[in-house]
Parts: structure tokens; sequence; C-alpha cells
């Protein structure tokens, strides 16, 4: 069985209006004294309001589920004896009061140094979810073949509505505004590894990366471990569906390298195309047809999300998941996606409601 891991990005907010607290710190220091959490698990993010969670390497979607809760709950207590509370959500609702320092590490410094006013402005929170490979290859190979089916993980994980106060107008803001830097969203096609390699290089010897950390692709292949690494997901606010997307990840990579193996012709629409269908998504969420990267085409976002389920059911069937990931899919379609209650709440009773909500989903061990 393929093994994988999720890394989740979370804000720490003000209880009493929602904006964000630079007190990071004070947060990992807390968590350090829990017997709960082992050494590297709680890792600094690139601004003072923000921490990142890795889980171990999981072979199951129980032990991803199980890492997840007792991840977050451990954050969430540490939050509240530093006075603020854990918020699982794509992008920061409510702006901070005065502008957010970086983490105090060379590198953070660094990164704000080349680009002040993105890093200022990087008050947004990711899914990564880590997929076991053979070899980088077959990683490459992962990469090609993943690429028509990011814009539609974007769609279905959009959680970050909502920026400095009001509604942009977007199911994932995040994805918009990450989309700023040089080296991100949807990658090329790729040759093999070493046109992977040679490819990241150039934009080294060119002075255009400093280090091979600011690839910032949609997916990529790992520096540290064998694995490929989706990046496309905004942090979810439920545990539940953030296990859905990794199972769904975790099945596509298994199918996508089947084909390969079957000798399956790998599908490559054009950049231009694949990267509207992004945008799109980012847009829309599940809200409007989607664009289809596969064809020329606007599809159902239902439609879409069932031709997913259609292609990874084997996959699923094998790992044993396809009833758990088939009835939480549904529930997404049914209940929206974190975008879309996060509006829903903002509607209802402005930031008072959407705070209550943010805080209680970003905890909630079930539907």
């Amino acid at each position: 069985m393929i093994t994988f891991g999720v890394e989740e990005e979370y804000l720490l907010v003000n209880p009493a209006d929602g904006r964000p607290m630079p007190v990071a710190e004070a947060v990992r220091a807390a968590v350090d004294l829990q017997s709960a959490v082992s050494g590297g698990e709680v890792q600094p993010e690139l601004l003072q309001v923000q921490v990142e969670v890795a889980t171990p390497v999981c072979a199951t979607l129980d032990e991803v589920g199980g890492h997840l809760l007792r991840l977050r709950h451990s954050v969430a207590v540490a939050a509240e004896q530093a006075g603020c509370r854990l918020v699982a959500s794509g992008t920061a609702p409510f702006g901070p009061d005065t502008p957010v320092g970086v983490t105090d590490t060379a590198r953070y410094r660094l990164l704000h140094s080349d680009a002040p006013r993105l890093v200022d402005e990087m008050l947004i929170n990711g899914m990564h979810v880590h997929v076991a490979v053979p070899d980088r290859d077959a990683g490459v190979t992962v990469l090609n073949r993943l690429r028509p089916w990011l814009p539609l993980l974007v769609a279905m994980a959009a959680n970050s509505p909502l920026w400095e106060g009001g509604d942009t107008g977007f199911a994932s803001w995040r994805t918009i505004v990450f989309g700023r830097w040089s080296i991100t969203g949807v990658p090329p096609h790729f040759v093999d590894a070493a046109d992977y390699d040679r490819r990241i290089e150039n934009l080294l010897t060119a002075g255009v990366l400093r280090d091979r950390a600011r690839v910032y692709w949609q997916i990529r292949l790992s520096d540290r471990y064998p694995t490929v690494e989706i990046r496309a997901m905004d942090v979810q606010l439920r545990a539940e569906d953030a296990v859905m997307l990794a199972g769904l990840v975790r099945a596509l990579v298994t199918q996508v390298l089947r084909d390969a193996t079957a000798g399956q012709l790998s599908p490559r629409p054009a950049p231009e195309f694949v990267s509207a269908a992004q945008w799109h998504a980012a847009r829309h969420g599940l809200t409007d047809a989607l664009i289809d990267p596969h064809a020329p085409r606007r599809l159902k976002a239902g439609e879409l999300v069932g031709r997913l389920m259609e292609y990874v059911a084997p996959a699923l069937a094998d790992t044993g998941d396809a009833r758990q990931i088939d009835a939480l899919v549904h529930r997404l379609l049914r209940e929206g996606t974190g975008a879309d209650r996060q509006r829903e709440a903002f509607r209802r009773g402005g930031r008072d409601a959407l705070l209550g909500l943010l805080v209680s989903e970003s905890m909630s061990t079930h539907g």
C-alpha cells in the first residue's frame, strides 16, 4: 500500500475580533511541553501568526485522520494558553491591526527582503499531501499525469473566500494570492526527472530562484523525501475533509502510475487551458460549471467530481477506502465547500458567526 502524509497550516487569531495574532512562538513553545506531540510535528511557518503541522508517514486514512485530530487539538490547546484561537482557513478573513512580522529565521528574513509586499500579504494557509513514489522518474510521471486534475482539487478544497473583512468573489482567494510568486501554479510537462532537475537548475543559475524550496508549483518532487508533494489545496475547515482530499490524492497517484505501467497515453492539455481551468476553479469552487482540462468543454461541477470518482474507483477499492471517501464526497457536494460555509456564516451573522464557525469546525471530530 502506498504511504502518504499530510501537512497543514493554521492561522492564530484573536478570539474577540478574529484578527491574526503574532504569537506563534509562544504557541509552539506550549505545544513542545505536551506529551502527545513529537519533535518536528509542529513547525514554524513564514509569518508569526501561523503554525504548520506534519503527520508521520501513514498507511491508512484512519491514521491520517487520527494524527490530524491529535495535532489540531494539541495546537488548539496551546493557542488558548497563548490567548488566541486556532483557525483552519485558507486566508485570514480579517486583516491584522499592524503589519505581521516574519518568523525569525535567515531563510524567512531573506524571503521578505526579496519580496516584501508579497510576504506581508501571505496570510494564507494550505494543505500539502506527500505521496510515496518508487523513484524520481515515477514522480515526474505523476506530475505530468496529474496536471489536468489539479483545477478540480482546487475547486473541491476551496476554503478562502474572505479577505480584509470582505468577500473576494473567489472561492479560493489563497490560490490567487499564492499565484503571484514567480514559479507557481500548474507545472509544465517534463520529459523525465533529468529534465525536471535541469530546468530547475537553469532557474537557479539564472538567479530566478535562490533555492529549490522556492519552487512553488501545485505539484512538485520533494527534495527531502521520496515523494511527490501536491500543494493545490486550501487547508480544510474540518479534519475529515482533509482526510477525504488526502485519500483522493493518493488514489490519483496510484491510478496514474497504473496507467503509465499499462502503456496508456498521458493526457497533455495545453498549459494555457490548464491555467484557465485553475483560475476558474479558484473563482467558483463547486458553485458553477467547471472547465474540464481533459477536453475543451465545461461540465457541471458535480459531473466532473463524478468523473474523478469513476477514475479513482479501482485504487480506492484496493485500499478499502471507497465507502469512506464516497460518503465524504457526497457530503461535500451536499453541504458545499469550506468557502460556501464561510460565506453563509458571514452573511447570516457577520464577524461573530464566521469566527464561531471557523473555531468550532477547525476542531470538529465528526460531520
